[in-house]
């Protein structure tokens, strides 16, 4: 078990009956030597006594945004201090409040301010849990980093049978002992990542682009961020949040995000260019929008210049990481690309496959550098084929 001896944990404890097994959750941090600290909502002090918490924890227990008048931002102090958050139980109520970015009261108020790594347990009836709005909340906090920790099946409360039982609190410990060893092993690296696709307009109202997200890029750089690295995302235009922790550079044309890549790049240790850059842009660009009874137009194209290319007379001991996004021969054509650019690592990604590519959760994917002799694609989610990458970057360091 990792050295958890320094870390604190917020504890964000809802109104669930399960209520009564975080004190067993928070009696194993403490023993492990976690610096416990909880935050309880209105319903959840219905099902277990603030008191309960500060017996196991040794601190006071934050309950409203104005129960300290010590500290005039609580949920500010509360996030900052916090090297992980655990919302156990996580009802459903927590849950769309998370996703929504609603902020009512002390815990969803830190919820929202916070840097670090958050932790869910849901815990509800069944058809609550199944319910497809719920479903859709917690989908939308894993792509936002968001750990969650899928409920047990059995009797629930309600004395029926189904899923919606919360994670045992040695289930939630481990996850948290896991998370907590990770949070560290890139701090002091500066990570540039990109991320999303580019628009090569033809006119005014009218480009050429790409099904790209900017979900894989954006969940490495949250994923990078949580273990410590300093972290600047280049973005070409996507529908996502900017993670927490991360400074946020926007860009629209590969020219733009060529620019950006070029300027930030000294200030890197590691270059990770998940974008999809457009290779092609129209020649030229018409002043005003094109109508349609002027007939077909021809466009012509030039290429777009090749970034990693451009990168590398200038790595300069820099780890540089490219994607390969194929749809044939995808691990041959991926250690082409890693040679031919001077990469120090490659992620084959097949698309076109269902649940693998543009803005799927998950990716038909394997992690290449020049000294692996195998390479075997395998199905993971995007936060998984994240970290993966990342393990293999902070490899490269020692």
């Amino acid at each position: 078990m990792p050295d958890l001896a320094d870390k604190t944990v917020l504890l964000g404890v809802t109104g669930g009956i399960s209520a009564y097994k975080v004190a067993e959750l928070a009696r194993l941090l403490v023993k492990a030597g976690v610096n416990v600290k909880v935050v309880m909502t209105e319903a959840g002090q219905q099902f277990v006594t603030p008191l309960t918490f500060r017996t196991l924890t040794g601190n006071p227990v934050a309950t409203t945004m104005w129960s300290d008048p010590g500290s005039p931002f609580p949920h500010i102090s509360l996030s900052d201090e916090a090297d992980l958050i655990v919302v156990a139980p996580a009802t459903a109520n927590i849950i769309a409040k998370m996703a929504g970015g609603i902020a009512d009261d002390l815990l969803s108020t830190t919820l929202l301010a916070a840097r670090g790594t958050v932790v869910v347990a849901p815990a509800m009836n069944s058809r609550m849990y199944l319910n497809p709005i719920t479903q859709a909340n917690l989908e939308k906090l894993r792509r936002m980093g968001v750990v969650v920790l899928a409920p047990g099946e059995g009797g629930l409360a309600c004395r029926t049978e189904g899923v919606g039982r919360m994670a045992e609190p040695s289930e939630i410990f481990d996850a948290v002992a896991s998370e907590l060893a990770v949070t560290s092993d890139l701090e002091g690296r500066r990570v540039l990542v990109t991320a999303g696709p580019t628009r090569e307009y033809i006119d005014p109202v009218r480009f050429i682009s790409n099904p790209s997200t900017g979900l894989m890029g954006y969940t490495v750089a949250a994923r990078a961020a949580r273990r410590g690295a300093d972290v600047t995302l280049i973005s070409g235009p996507v529908e996502l949040p900017c993670p927490p922790g991360v400074r946020l550079v926007n860009v629209v044309s590969a020219a733009d995000m060529k620019e950006a890549v070029l300027e930030n790049l000294a200030d890197s240790d590691v270059l990770v260019m998940a974008a999809a850059v457009a290779d092609y842009t129209p020649a030229q660009v018409a002043p005003s929008k094109m109508k349609k009874s002027e007939g077909v137009p021809e466009l012509k194209f030039t290429a777009t210049a090749d970034i990693l290319k451009e990168v590398a007379p200038r790595k300069d001991g820099r780890i540089v990481v490219g994607f390969a996004a194929e749809t044939d021969d995808v691990v041959d054509n991926a250690r082409k690309k890693l040679k031919g650019k001077d990469l120090d690592l490659i992620v084959a990604n097949k698309v076109g496959e269902p649940g693998s590519g543009f803005g799927s959760s998950t990716d038909l994917a394997a992690v290449i550098s020049e000294a692996d002799s195998d390479a075997t694609l395998t199905m993971m989610s995007k936060i998984e084929l994240a970290d993966l990458l990342l393990d293999r970057v902070t490899g490269l360091f020692k």
